[in-house]
């Protein structure tokens, strides 16, 4: 009988709690003792399988969910958050970790959460001392929501699994955008509707509650038409979860609060679209070819880029992004990160970057090598994306998006293809934040050097300093 026993102690406990019952009232009902459930819950015995039926039968649960602890994932996580160099000198063997995930999981996810904090206040503070260590502006730096709300993204890595398995559930239902309508109808009584935008004051979805029907603007395209139910339905089904992430994170304003809320819920609609584990495979079979990729799920460009950035679930990882999308001005949008990047927070800026010059070349994917002051090299591709648009005369705007990664991971991807032969190309986080002395692209000095004076010698570099 022992080969058929399992060890299942936190879950045995979290069952019985769950039910109000006692350990004598739970011995009663399964004819063991009260000693030999204390024993269970505290790993000192197995539960056998004839047990686990009989817990099943007696209180009405799918076996297959009591069997099923979380444990394999709740230890990727601790593994993957035990990296950090704080942790560096500490041995924990393999072996440990996940017995703790698997014995003590409320102490696992406690500790998860603290060093989620953790990186949100490391993060604020980077900000802090970038803008100003005192007085207004770290009072600006703590008063932005969008900073705020990137903040709350980039120190869970832009990934959440809770969202993840959320619309993977109910992507299962689904097949194309007819059944997601009628879900609307046989789940909340809304009739879809694809309406001329006047109807709606221009909008681009409007979910009319006096008349229980959810208005689409008829001139978004097929992968925009989609996107915008997915993004209702996360709001009608999905809040229990994203006010649960929300919980967890640290907003000094409701416009932040917001910013991050309304970011759940796209992340929310992206995974129902692209469910997390088909996505992931389809994204290594194609080796990252975006375009590819957005038919195959019958999405944006853009879309795809935005998805590709949270594929850093803990033991299910894909290649590590960071997403920018900017438009001609070179004014950022969006930035999301998925690997940490030292230009994450404010880089983008650096006109010799290919995101910059994409404009030129409209839908055409330009991809590129990129080497930072201190040595660190990625590969990026850039290509232009356009909004709005549908009819003569309606408005519409070109931006330009970027993903970059790592350059170890260039090989991964479809169009690192014989870019090895390609010479990195030398750019900066931000002009105020690159060193290099002789790049003919700056726009503003360096912050903490002295320009040299150009009395006897105009060298033609912008704001020239020393190099030493």
């Amino acid at each position: 009988m022992s080969r058929n026993a399992i060890y299942m102690g936190p879950r045995l406990k979290r069952v019985r709690r769950d039910l109000g019952l006692t350990q004598a009232n739970m011995a009663a009902d399964l004819e063991i003792s009260p000693s030999y459930v204390a024993l269970m819950e505290r790993n000192q015995r197995p539960v056998t399988a004839e047990l686990l039926l009989k817990l099943a039968k007696t209180y009405r649960i799918d076996i297959a969910t009591l069997a099923e602890d979380g444990g394999e994932d709740m230890a990727a996580r601790l593994v993957a958050v035990l990296k950090e160099p704080i942790f560096a000198d500490i041995d924990l063997p393999a072996l440990d970790i996940a017995d703790i995930a698997t014995s003590y999981p409320g102490f696992a996810e406690a500790l998860l959460r603290l060093h989620t904090a953790y990186g949100e206040e490391r993060l604020q503070l980077a900000q802090r001392r970038e803008m100003g260590s005192a007085g207004a502006g770290a009072d600006l730096a703590m008063a932005d929501p969008v900073a705020e709300a990137r903040n709350f993204l980039a120190a869970r890595r832009n990934c959440f699994p809770l969202l993840d398995d959320s619309a993977a559930a109910v992507a299962e239902e689904l097949r194309g955008t007819e059944a997601l309508a009628r879900r609307f109808e046989d789940r909340h009584g809304l009739r879809v509707v694809f309406v001329d935008p006047d109807v709606i004051l221009g909008a681009q979805r409007f979910h009319d509650l006096h008349r229980r029907q959810l208005m689409i603007s008829q001139r978004l395209d097929q992968s925009a038409r989609r996107f915008q139910l997915a993004l209702q339905l996360a709001l009608l089904e999905a809040g229990a979860e994203i006010e649960r992430l929300l919980g967890e994170g640290q907003f000094s304003s409701d416009n932040a609060r917001r910013m991050a809320r309304r970011a759940l819920a796209g992340y929310w609609a992206a995974a129902l679209l692209m469910p997390y584990r088909p996505f992931l495979r389809a994204a290594r079979q194609a080796r990252y070819d975006v375009e590819a990729l957005s038919r195959a799920f019958a999405v944006s460009f853009e879309q795809v880029a935005h998805r590709l950035t949270t594929l850093q679930r803990a033991g299910e990882e894909g290649v590590p992004f960071f997403f920018i999308r900017l438009d001609a001005a070179g004014n950022v949008s969006k930035r999301l990160d998925g690997a940490g990047f030292p230009f994450a927070r404010h880089g983008g800026a650096c006109p010799l970057w290919s995101v910059h010059s994409v404009f030129q070349t409209p839908g055409r994917i330009v991809p590129q090598r990129l080497e930072l002051p201190d040595g660190q090299r990625f590969f990026s591709i850039a290509r232009t994306v356009s909004a709005g648009g549908g009819s003569w005369g309606a408005p519409s705007a070109m931006r330009a998006v970027a993903l970059a990664c790592a350059e170890e991971h260039m090989g991964a991807l479809v169009y690192g293809e014989g870019a090895q032969e390609q010479v990195p190309t030398p750019i900066g986080v931000a002009c105020h934040l690159c060193h290099r002395p002789r790049c003919i692209a700056r726009a503003a000095p360096p912050i903490g050097r002295d320009l040299r004076p150009d009395d006897y010698r105009d060298t033609g570099i912008p704001f020239a300093f020393a190099a030493d």
